[in-house]
């Protein structure tokens, strides 16, 4: 199969599926072949938007449509796993949006039977294709920040109250995705408190803490009930620091040239001096390239050419298991978590 003859289907028409039908549309090596949603008013939208796409109103009857050849899925977390796996036994590629499934386990059996069969299994985990995320890999990958002391986020706003997850699931997973891609792997250990404050809904709001091996400490505050949206970013290294402002229309990304020396005073050994440091502050230049476009084009790249997608099943199931032991932690009032114990277990 060659990049240009890959069909994507889509399963999912709402929230999200959207803006995956038009990038799936667009992407260089992908044609959109087929959407399925069992509402008929987004099957008539989808209809309206490409002409010409198949529409079904069962998935099953999409994974079954021979020509698609690739299933995005963008349902909520609790279909995900009986969609993709009916998709990679059928022999189709899977995209699946964030988080990939509702348990490691489930995790587990996907990665498993694309392994398998030798189809790509790659999870919608966008913020990592973001030119912002990909700079602040870049700074710390080339020593520009030095040693990171902390990574401190808020992502805030007022609702999209969910029924099937609670805050965490639905904003945190993020945070957790990016500090998967920014780290290298997952925390040591992970502490998590929240609460809800609408009845009959699952937490609204949480505070996660995770600590990773080398010393550096993760702060999440998620929280759908906010008056302000906020997507905000701190970054603290030995060397530099960066604002990441999701948010803001232009300058992403600041990075100071700020922070703290210390010394031992010759004279009082005893002693330990701390200098301030405040330098420059410059915006690095960013590329206005829409991150979801080039997630699906990297997504039939590596169809095309057998390549391991830089999200596979592999960081969806690290991302699973870092919030699965933030959900166990949140249960038990903030009590850590070892995550090797949880991967373990899982």
């Amino acid at each position: 199969m060659t990049s240009r003859d890959i069909g994507l289907g889509l399963v999912g028409y709402g929230y999200w599926g959207p803006n995956i039908a038009r990038v799936g549309a667009e992407a260089e090596g992908m044609r959109l072949a087929a959407v399925a949603d069992g509402s008929a008013a987004a099957r008539a939208r989808a209809g309206k938007r490409f002409p010409g796409i198949a529409l079904h109103e069962d998935w099953r009857d999409l994974v079954a449509d021979p020509s698609v050849d690739a299933v995005a899925i963008a349902t909520p977390v609790a279909t995900h796993f009986d969609v993709a796996l009916a998709a990679l036994k059928a022999g189709k590629h899977v995209l699946v949006e964030k988080p990939m499934t509702r348990s490691s386990a489930e995790a587990a059996i996907l990665i498993e039977e694309a392994a398998r069969r030798r189809l790509v299994l790659m999870v919608d985990h966008t913020f990592v294709f973001t030119p912002a995320v990909r700079k602040i890999r870049d700074l710390m990958s080339d020593g520009v920040l030095g040693e990171v002391f902390y990574y401190d986020s808020t992502r805030i706003n007022l609702g999209l109250f969910q029924t099937d997850v609670n805050v965490v699931w639905d904003l945190a997973v993020h945070d957790l995705a990016i500090l998967d891609f920014l780290m290298g792997g997952g925390p040591a250990s992970i502490s998590a408190t929240g609460a809800r404050h609408v009845a009959g809904r699952p937490e609204n709001t949480a505070h996660i803490a995770l600590y990773f091996p080398r010393g550096t400490i993760a702060h999440l505050n998620v929280n759908w009930l906010a008056p302000v949206k906020i997507r905000r970013t701190l970054i603290g290294g030995s060397r530099r620091m960066v604002v990441w402002d999701d948010l803001e229309p232009s300058e992403k990304i600041k990075v100071y040239d700020r922070g703290v020396t210390v010394a031992a005073d010759a004279d009082r050994i005893r002693d330990i001096l701390v200098s301030y440091r405040s330098g420059d502050m410059w915006a690095p230049q960013l590329s206005t390239r829409e991150a979801l476009l080039t997630a699906v084009e990297h997504f039939a790249a590596c169809i095309a050419g057998g390549a391991a997608p830089l999200t596979g099943g592999e960081s969806g199931l690290r991302v699973v298991e870092m919030l699965e032991a933030a959900s166990r932690s949140l249960a038990e009032r903030g009590r850590p978590v070892e995550f090797e114990t949880v991967r373990r277990a899982s």
